[in-house]
This record gives structure tokens, C-alpha cells and sequence, in this order.
């Protein structure tokens, strides 16, 4: 297939596109290399993929040197642009992973959450209708559940109490995926992800600040007193569950009763699933493995709990492991140890 995915430079973004050049697929990768965190980082991760950062224009598609990958730097809420990217194109499928990411973050920076969450996926649900683009996966997100204390979270739930305009922005695009299933046909299923951890993980998640603390003998934030637990979800198992999805696009639930209406799937074909571990870790207990891959006890510093944090989150995956048969595979301590690995070698630690 060829397939555009949107955040090649981000964390998924970049273990996704390395997944499906592997298995043969071509990619044209997007991403505007914003400067929320390092752009270092982001661009060590395109070379990886072998796009060199020399050759990078703004706007124009550049070859990898080793790969049946193309990259362009381009912002989603530049419309020109992505639809010119389309219209050349001609993609037989659409991950969208590209969004102005954190919680806190959004508290600051409002506007950024509207231009990239809501206006650039517009331009991606447009660009679709417009080319014949069918499939559609897009990253929605954890965050969406807000208020709601009922756990496992699933995805029949009702998400109508966001704590953060990064939620509401998560949270739109499901409602504007949906739309455009109903209205043209588009097959849309929206993947909320649980905290993903793993090597070239964000500098902002939890992982990498308790790492870079540890190794430069600082103290590490425990926020809510360590009374926290996340589903912590290793990347290999999540870009397993992204390409299940991209390869089977949401279908029509014939079953689908108007007067009693699930949330996670409707008679348009559009889909909502749950993508993580289903099975919470202690904020603690994910320290003191951070600490035995380590090889550090760390200092810590114990915190109120953050504007815009939840507690607890916990993912019902019933959806994938029904459809799909996804089931994680990755244990808490391997995958630490590959994180804490990988940081130590890419920082020289």
C-alpha cells in the first residue's frame, strides 16, 4: 500500500513508519518538526528512517536515501499544501498521528491545539473526501475519558466532561471522523491511545523526564504523591495494534440501533477502539523498575497532582483483542529496559 503518515518525526509516528517500510509498504511521511521539544530528537529519528535533515525543504517531498520513503515538511493547517500532497499522491490509506500533543502543555498554548487538532484534521478529513481516500486511522487519545471515574475506561463509555482542551480537541476529531463516515462514506477508526513508552520516546512523558533525572542526578517530580497509576503501553505493541487497524478499515455496523446508539461504532463505517496495555502500573512500582534498569535509587520530590492530570488510567481493549486478536506482549521490565537502554546510548550516558 501506499500510505501517508502524518508525525513520521513524532515518537509512533517515526516506529510506525519504520514498521511498514519493513514490510514493504511505500510511505509519505509528514510532519512540521515543531519545536514543542527538541527538534534534535525528531530529526535523529528521520535519519534513522534515512531522511537527512540537509535535505529537508519546507513543503517539497524528499526521498530517503535507503528506504520507499518520502518525507515533507509541512504543517496540517497549511490546506494549499495538503492538498496539493494528496491530488499528487494518491494514497490508499491515511494514519494520522500529527497533533499538538500534551496536557499540560495546552493549558499555555490553547491556540496550537485548535490550528494542529482541529484545523489540521479538517484539512485531512477534506483531503480525503476530495481524493478517494477511503481508509482513515487517526490517533485520538486516553485523555478524551476527562471526568469519568469508571474503570477499566471503555470505549461504550460517554466522554463528555474533557479536563484539558487537548482532550476537547481529541475528542472533536472523533465527532468530525464520524461526520465524514456518515457523509461520504469514509471509513474513520480512531485509536485512543494509553500512555506508549519506549525507545526515542517524548522528552515531556514520564519515562524519559525520570530517566534524564536519574542519570543527571537530580530529583525526580512524583506527582499526586505517587497515588497515580498509568496503562503504560510498550510502542512494539502499539504500532501492532495501528497496523491491524490500517489493514482492516472500520466497516458499518449493521447491528447498530439508532434509538439505543453505541459510542464505538455506528451504520457509517467508523470505529473507536481503546489501544493499550490493559493493565494499569502504579506510578511507583513504574519508578522503581525506571530505577532498577537504571541501576539508581532516585531522589524524589513529592508533588500535588498537575491542572488537566487524571489519577488513574486503564484501558478496556476488548475491542482490538475481539477484532483483531491484539494482545500486548511486551512485560513491564523489558520494556523499561529497552527505554533505559536506547537513553543511555543516545545521550551518551
Amino acid at each position: 500500500m501506499k500510505i501517508l503518515v502524518t508525525g513520521t518525526a513524532g515518537f509512533i509516528g517515526f516506529h510506525l513508519t519504520k514498521k511498514l517500510l519493513e514490510r514493504g509498504d511505500s510511505v509519505i511521511g509528514l510532519d512540521n518538526i515543531n519545536d514543542y521539544y527538541d527538534v534534535n530528537l525528531k530529526y535523529a529519528r528521520l535519519e534513522e528512517l534515512g531522511i537527512h535533515k540537509e535535505d529537508i525543504q519546507e513543503n517539497h517531498l524528499t526521498a530517503s536515501s535507503t528506504t520507499k520513503l518520502k518525507f515533507i515538511k509541512a504543517d496540517l493547517a497549511d490546506r494549499e499544501t495538503i492538498y496539493k500532497l494528496f491530488k499528487s499522491e494518491k494514497f490508499d490509506a491515511v494514519c494520522n498521528l500529527a497533533a499538538q500533543a500534551g496536557v499540560r502543555y495546552s493549558l499555555e498554548n490553547p491556540h496550537a491545539y485548535i490550528d494542529s487538532n482541529v484545523v489540521g484534521f479538517m484539512n485531512i478529513l477534506e483531503a480525503c473526501r476530495h481524493n478517494g481516500v477511503k481508509n482513515l486511522s487517526y490517533a485520538s487519545s486516553s485523555s478524551v475519558y476527562g471526568l469519568n471515574k469508571s474503570q477499566p475506561f471503555k470505549t461504550t463509555d460517554h466522554t463528555d466532561h474533557p479536563v484539558s482542551l487537548y482532550a476537547a480537541t481529541k475528542k472533536s476529531n472523533e465527532m468530525m471522523a464520524h461526520t465524514y463516515s456518515h457523509l461520504y462514506d469514509i471509513s474513520t477508526t480512531g485509536l485512543r491511545f494509553f500512555t506508549v513508552y519506549g525507545p526515542w520516546g517524548r522528552p515531556d512523558m514520564a519515562p524519559f523526564l525520570f530517566a534524564d533525572a536519574i542519570l543527571n542526578n537530580r530529583a525526580i517530580k512524583v506527582f499526586n504523591h505517587g497515588n497515580m497509576s498509568r496503562d503504560f503501553t510498550y510502542i512494539d505493541d502499539i504500532v501492532d495494534g495501528i497496523i491491524k487497524v490500517i489493514d482492516n478499515p472500520a466497516q458499518a455496523n449493521k447491528n447498530w440501533n439508532a434509538n439505543r446508539p453505541e459510542t464505538n461504532s455506528s451504520s457509517a463505517p467508523y470505529k473507536i477502539y481503546n489501544i493499550g496495555n490493559n493493565a494499569p502500573v502504579n506510578l511507583m512500582e513504574f519508578i522503581s523498575e525506571i530505577e532498577t534498569a537504571i541501576g539508581t535509587v532516585a531522589e524524589k520530590n513529592f508533588m500535588e497532582i498537575q491542572p488537566g492530570d487524571v489519577e488513574s488510567t486503564y484501558a478496556d481493549t476488548s475491542g482490538l483483542m475481539n477484532d483483531f486478536d491484539y494482545r500486548p506482549f511486551t512485560p513491564l521490565d523489558k520494556g523499561v529496559s529497552e527505554f533505559v537502554t536506547w537513553f543511555k546510548a543516545f545521550y551518551n550516558k
